[in-house]
């Protein structure tokens, strides 16, 4: 009955949030990272949205996913960056 949910690849706008520092370079080091899994990545398109105390921020973001080892590479890559915190 734990059965993962099926995604039928490829996903066009598939929906990612990378939450981290804030400082104005972490929106550029998840683009270029981002990047290298989608070449067709928007930057401009990122929904950013500071914490109350304006310590960390999270970006909203859409990728075309081809694969599971897409998603799975994107993860492993973000989580890699020190000012990445979570990816979901």
């Amino acid at each position: 009955m734990d059965e993962k949910p099926v995604i039928e690849f490829p996903v066009e706008a598939y929906p990612i949030k990378v939450i981290g520092s804030a400082g104005e370079e972490f929106a550029s080091h998840v683009a270029a990272i981002v990047r290298m899994h989608d070449q067709a990545f928007e930057a401009e398109r990122v929904v950013e949205r500071p914490s109350s105390r304006g310590n960390y921020v999270s970006l909203r973001l859409s990728i075309r996913a081809t694969s599971e080892a897409q998603l799975k590479a994107l993860h492993r890559d973000l989580m890699a960056h020190p000012l990445v915190k979570l990816v979901l």
